[in-house]
């Protein structure tokens, strides 16, 4: 190489380095391959006036992981990442000390506990939020009394999460602890997806095993006598059991419905499921033909109330569907039914009964494929294994193969 092209080859890139060397890179979208399980970041380098090399910045979140589809997650990372650039552009230094740092992100345990229930008071039903709120006020409660009075949320780790935990499960069950786990992951991602805090870190707290606890179905003799009772002596309790019954609905699915939501002219009733949209199901004839004329009550007003059908009814969905299984004990205890019985048996009962007649002239399949239309599962796994929860399907008569 000739003297010259080594000497511009040398000076020429230093002199170009001191002059426009950059003073970032252009900020880059990480965006996990589309997982959307994964949070998605926006990263850049800014050079460090110390070493004067480019290093790689804190890598910025602002909320586009609480975006749940891929286009919309897409869309929202691609604004961040233009304004981030313009930032930069516009002179941000995140070396220099004059930029005051903002204070508003650092929250202590009572303002992320009304922060965490303000946002979810807006996405959450009225039974999830009470929920919700209840496990989360008990949270802080522990930890104000735990130390932690005067420290930011961010003090807060696994570690003293499991503590919590575990003075729930000392103190009640399994399933209410892992219950209060699920709260608490929701109140941490919450936090997360608002750049309040890293990491959601009770995703990787362990769930335990705890036995679910169900209702028995009930036997052809108790179901005759549940219901000569109630034809005696309480018509609105035998109404809302027969919508369980028949309908297949959830008691606190029931307790829902409104007068506007049972459309007899084109039998059709209208049911508002748990953090789903309306489902719309066929009323059947044996339920239809009990209905009384609902023309002359407010469209707005309770099909079910303690006053009797149309009125209203301003109590919470919980104490509704507590109400009405209280209206029920009596029946109970008249009839010597134990704890094990309640109106969820109903609706277990009566999807028995209807997938044993239908399997009777059909598949397995074919029965289950009709039974999900009248249920309302979503899935042949979740119909298949609410079945065998409920021991709905048992094997013939296996005798001759044991003699």
């Amino acid at each position: 190489m000739s003297k010259i092209r080594h000497l511009l080859t040398k000076e020429y890139a230093n002199a170009y380095d001191l002059t426009y060397k950059k003073q970032y890179s252009v900020p880059k979208i990480y965006d996990a391959n589309g997982d959307l399980t994964k949070r998605w970041y926006v990263y850049y380098s800014f050079r460090n006036p110390s070493t004067d090399m480019l290093e790689r910045q804190t890598p910025i979140y602002s909320g586009v992981n609480q975006f749940k589809t891929l286009k919309e997650r897409k869309e929202a990372i691609k604004i961040l990442s233009k304004a981030i650039e313009t930032i930069l552009e516009n002179g941000f230094n995140p070396y220099d000390d004059s930029i005051s740092v903002d204070e508003s992100k650092k929250y202590n345990i009572p303002d992320a506990v009304t922060f965490a229930l303000e946002l979810k008071k807006n996405t959450l039903k009225e039974n999830s939020y009470r929920d919700f709120r209840v496990r989360i006020k008990s949270f802080e409660k522990w930890l104000l009394a735990n130390g932690f009075e005067n420290r930011y949320i961010t003090t807060v780790n696994k570690k003293t999460v499991i503590t919590f935990l575990n003075s729930i499960l000392s103190n009640t069950s399994p399933k209410n602890r892992n219950n209060t786990r699920s709260n608490l992951s929701m109140f941490f991602q919450s936090l997360e997806d608002n750049d309040i805090i890293t990491d959601n870190f009770v995703k990787k707290i362990n769930v335990l095993k705890s036995t679910p606890e169900r209702n028995k179905t009930y036997s052809t003799t108790q179901e005759v006598d549940i219901f000569n009772y109630l034809k005696n002596n309480d018509d609105l309790l035998l109404l809302f059991i027969q919508f369980v019954s028949y309908n297949h609905l959830r008691p606190v699915e029931v307790v829902r419905l409104r007068i506007k939501d049972v459309n007899i002219k084109d039998k059709l009733i209208y049911v508002r499921a748990k953090n789903k949209a309306v489902k719309i199901k066929i009323i059947p004839e044996i339920l239809l033909c009990t209905l009384p004329d609902l023309e002359k009550y407010d469209p707005e007003s309770f099909l079910f109330t303690p006053n009797g059908i149309g009125y209203d009814w301003t109590t919470g969905e919980t104490d509704k569907r507590d109400y009405f299984s209280k209206r029920f004990k009596k029946v109970k205890d008249s009839l010597g039914l134990g704890k094990d019985y309640g109106l969820y048996s109903f609706r277990h009962t009566f999807i028995t009964k209807l997938y044993r007649e239908l399997v009777k002239n059909s598949t397995p399949f074919e029965a289950k494929s009709k039974l999900m239309l009248i249920t309302g599962h979503t899935t042949m796994t979740a119909l298949e294994k609410y079945l065998r929860d409920i021991d709905a399907v048992l094997p013939d008569d296996y005798s001759e193969h044991i003699k």
